[in-house]
């Protein structure tokens, strides 16, 4: 079994092509903080890992987010589990990969000019990034954040109407290169591995992405959009989460929870 330390990962040719590696044990620590000026709203932490069931290094990461979601946490925090299609080949299809969140890992190699996409990767608020499952260093990164301001705000209240969910949004103090992404996120679920390096065990998962819609969304605007849910939907078991991501630099400037309702049309 490998280290909680290691991390499986691909070396990228170029920004199109990856290319699997084997494990590698090494440390990377979060990137630093750019210093920006302070603004009125509070801070918040927007926390993406990057994961797999068909990776032994990353079971530790998926505790390590479990811990944090159950923490109290003084200014927002939330957590986003992508499941990446690109181990699913060595011997264990993970039930919740999807090939575009291995496209969104990909994007922010780009984004952070970091060749190195790697599983279990944590990405801190579109600017950071970290081993998945290095508390000191998310902690350390996490503080930071959560004690800067920022500038933008967003809302967001939730109508299911059968499988589709209306979305109003309301955002302001936002570039004019932004996006909306809507994220519907199932808060807990279990897998028992039958097969690949994981094979034997029962892993645990929280904030797994199910989908994610993307948005164009103009500087202080509102207004309403729909997503498909998946089978199973329901308000105590799932959350909807909203992020506004500068497309450019890949920086997340505001994000929230959807307000939802307890009735469905």
């Amino acid at each position: 079994m490998q280290n909680s330390k290691e991390m499986k990962y691909i070396e990228k040719i170029t920004m199109s092509t990856a290319v699997l590696l084997s494990s590698t044990a090494f440390t990377i620590p979060c990137a630093p903080l750019p210093k920006e000026p302070a603004t009125t709203e509070k801070g918040f932490v927007v926390l993406e890992l990057f994961t797999s069931e068909g990776c032994s290094s990353c079971p530790a990461a998926d505790e390590l987010m479990a811990k944090l979601q159950n923490e109290k946490s003084d200014q927002p925090r939330y957590i986003l589990s992508y499941h990446v299609d690109y181990w699913d080949r060595l011997g264990w299809r993970d039930a919740f990969s999807d090939p575009q969140f291995s496209k969104r890992q990909r994007k922010y190699g780009e984004w952070l000019r970091d060749p190195q996409i790697y599983t279990p990767q944590l990405v801190v608020n579109g600017k950071s990034v970290c081993i998945g499952s290095d508390e000191v260093s998310i902690k350390a990164i996490e503080k930071e954040y959560q004690t800067k301001s920022t500038s933008a705000t967003l809302t967001l209240r939730g109508e299911q109407v059968a499988d589709k969910m209306n979305l109003h949004y309301e955002v302001l103090g936002n570039n004019d290169r932004s996006e909306l992404l809507i994220a519907t996120v199932q808060k807990y679920a279990i897998t028992n591995v039958k097969r690949g390096e994981n094979g034997g065990r029962i892993l645990h998962h929280v904030q797994v992405v199910r989908s994610l819609s993307t948005f164009p969304v103009e500087h202080d605007s509102e207004g309403q959009q729909s997503i498909t849910l998946p089978p199973g939907f329901n308000a105590k078991d799932f959350e909807i989460i909203a992020m506004i991501q500068d497309t450019r630099t890949g920086e997340i400037t505001a994000a929230t929870r959807a307000n939802l309702p307890n009735t469905v049309r």
